[in-house]
């Protein structure tokens, strides 16, 4: 079986992320190609979307958003993800049980003795009038049946049992807004897709087959660190066949589509800033491939970081339309010059051309 090197697995996780070259593709594609973005912070999408496709304005990104194309909503991981309406639609039931599970975990103290079924359906009942509702608007008026949980874990419970969506202007280009909920359904005007009556799991098998076009070539455990998901293992089986194998430096069977993009390791890859949380570090249970076990934290503090030659090589902040990067380690020439050059493409996003300033701090020892 061939063995994949780190710096082989990190060039196929650029091409599949859209960070090897910007492409020409449109904004709702590329959302739908990456699996969603992680969006808890709502202005990171945009950062993400700006390193990854060619010409990216930030307006058509929120009119997908106003038009209802586009969704902000709890799904992988319980973290609140920008995904398409169709994917929310179609993946949103398989999401269930973690979702449920999760927020018990956290809470499990404060909402024992509660009916959860009950819970959800007086849930459903006050969001049925169609009314956008803050997490404190939507315990209140639950708060007097299920006065001993306290707001914080009603709310979080309540949206965890109910699909609902984070509605503009929350999440808007600029803006900010705090968080009104919806129903998924209502806000669509579609219902979700329900799971399947014979007990397979074909939900489950597209995000397998989606995951791998987005992050392969994986393991099983990578998989599962992307999505959250510990019930895979038999879709996995299912379009098994379907897959081609390697193994990794460590001996761990990777999984891959035949056809996935898997670029020789010289490939040039060029400086990249990624926004915080971003997916092509936190894809995966082992994220060798793009970071140095020293900075893998990085990935789960909401550091911004920047990729030199394909892995993180520096933190970033912007204040005053000044991006400021903090190396972790010495740059050569060529790095510096090319980080700068990047850099100053960024201010300029961020400030509609009214910056180019960036600064680099001195390098880590």
């Amino acid at each position: 079986m061939t063995v994949l090197d780190a710096r082989a697995l990190n060039r196929a996780t650029l091409a599949r992320q859209l960070l090897l070259d910007r492409a020409d593709m449109p904004v709702l594609d590329a959302v739908a190609h990456l699996g969603g973005l992680q969006a808890q912070e709502p202005q990171e999408p945009f950062v993400g979307l700006w390193a990854r496709l060619r010409g990216f304005d930030p307006s058509v990104l929120s009119e997908l958003l106003t038009g209802r194309n586009v969704v902000r909503t709890h799904l992988m991981r319980r973290t609140v993800h920008l995904v398409t309406a169709d994917d929310a639609l179609a993946w949103r039931a398989r999401h269930d049980a973690m979702l449920c599970r999760r927020v018990l975990g956290a809470y499990r103290r404060e909402l024992e003795g509660v009916d959860l079924d009950e819970l959800a359906a007086a849930g459903r009942a006050v969001m049925a009038d169609g009314k956008p509702r803050s997490m404190t608007e939507l315990s209140r008026a639950l708060g007097d049946r299920w006065p001993e949980p306290g707001p914080r874990a009603l709310g979080e419970m309540v949206t965890a049992l109910l699909p609902t969506v984070q509605l503009p202007p929350r999440g808007l280009w600029r803006t900010k807004a705090g968080v009104r909920n919806a129903l998924l359904s209502s806000w669509l005007g579609r219902e979700i897709a329900p799971p399947a009556a014979d007990g397979s799991d074909p939900v489950g098998q597209t995000l397998v087959r989606r995951y791998l076009a987005a992050f392969g070539p994986a393991a099983s455990a990578d998989l599962r660190a992307w999505c959250g998901l510990a019930g895979l293992p038999a879709a996995v089986a299912a379009v098994r066949e379907e897959l081609v194998a390697f193994r990794d430096e460590r001996g761990r069977e990777l999984l891959d589509l035949p056809d996935g993009p898997r670029p020789d390791p010289g490939t040039h890859a060029p400086v990249r800033f990624l926004p915080a949380f971003d997916n092509a570090l936190l894809g995966y249970h082992d994220r060798s491939r793009i970071v140095d076990e020293a900075h893998r934290g990085l990935s789960v503090a909401g550091a911004r970081v920047v990729l030199v030659d394909g892995r993180v090589a520096a933190t970033w902040t912007v204040e005053s339309g000044t991006v400021t990067v903090t190396p972790l380690r010495r740059f050569s020439r060529a790095d510096r010059t090319a980080v700068a050059e990047q850099g100053r493409e960024l201010a300029s996003f961020l400030s509609d051309n009214e910056s180019h300033r960036v600064r680099i701090a001195a390098s880590a020892r």
